[in-house]
């Protein structure tokens, strides 16, 4: 971490689980927002973008899921790391809420200092994440400043957790890695995902990149399967 004083935006609609929540990051060193709902959460992000969004998942009106879309399709919110606060600690719902692009789950009620390690690890992770030089293996260019893929001139769509996994592979070519590694680099070692869902990924990823590149070159055949090791990002074919 640097010296920079990261800024912590706390949504939730409850003002005592936002005061309990502000008064442990303020005294573990970090900067404040609040917001009570989604429509006010969203403001506070494009008007002073955060560091980190703490969202709450049950809100009255628009759901923290639904925010957490909205901000995922948004190139200009997209990079902005969440993680969901929620009573839902059902497996189905952590699949669900990552799926949507959240980068942590902790299900309610937590420890003060679990919720302060898990910010520390991932605000270590986005700031690692986050280097301006461009990605590029043959057509298929990354961007992470602006969030972007592109294949040749086309631009490519694709959920947060492949935009993820993608940049992971890019920054990491050349190596095999387990299902299990990908696991805690991709979607972080605090959270219990089953193995079989870094297939499912890796098989949307391919998908994107196969058919996007009809226009310009097949880049899914740079995500290559190792028998018996795992995967790698390789474009020697």
């Amino acid at each position: 971490m640097s010296d920079v004083t990261a800024s912590i935006l706390i949504v939730d609609d409850e003002a005592p689980i936002r005061e309990m929540v502000r008064m442990s990051l303020e005294m573990n060193g970090f900067d404040c927002l609040e917001a009570q709902d989604a429509v006010q959460a969203h403001g506070v992000i494009v008007d002073s973008r955060p560091d980190l969004v703490l969202l709450d998942w049950m809100m009255p009106g628009t759901s923290g899921v639904e925010l957490l879309r909205r901000l995922k399709r948004d190139q200009s919110t997209a990079g902005v790391p969440v993680i969901m606060l929620t009573a839902r600690s059902e497996e189905d719902n952590k699949i669900h809420g990552l799926d949507s692009g959240a980068d942590d789950y902790i299900t309610k009620p937590f420890s003060p200092r679990v919720l302060i390690a898990r910010i520390n690890a991932l605000l270590r992770r986005t700031e690692f994440g986050q280097k301006d030089e461009t990605l590029q293996f043959g057509e298929l260019k990354l961007d992470p400043v602006s969030h972007r893929v592109h294949i040749g001139e086309h631009l490519i769509e694709m959920g947060p957790t492949e935009y993820r996994l993608l940049h992971f592979f890019m920054d990491h070519p050349e190596r095999v890695y387990n299902r299990s590694q990908l696991l805690d680099q991709v979607w972080g070692g605090n959270v219990y995902i089953e193995e079989r869902t870094v297939d499912v990924h890796i098989r949307r990823l391919r998908k994107v990149l196969q058919s996007a590149g009809s226009l310009v070159q097949d880049c899914s055949e740079f995500v290559q399967t190792v028998r018996g090791a795992g995967y790698r990002f390789s474009a020697d074919q």
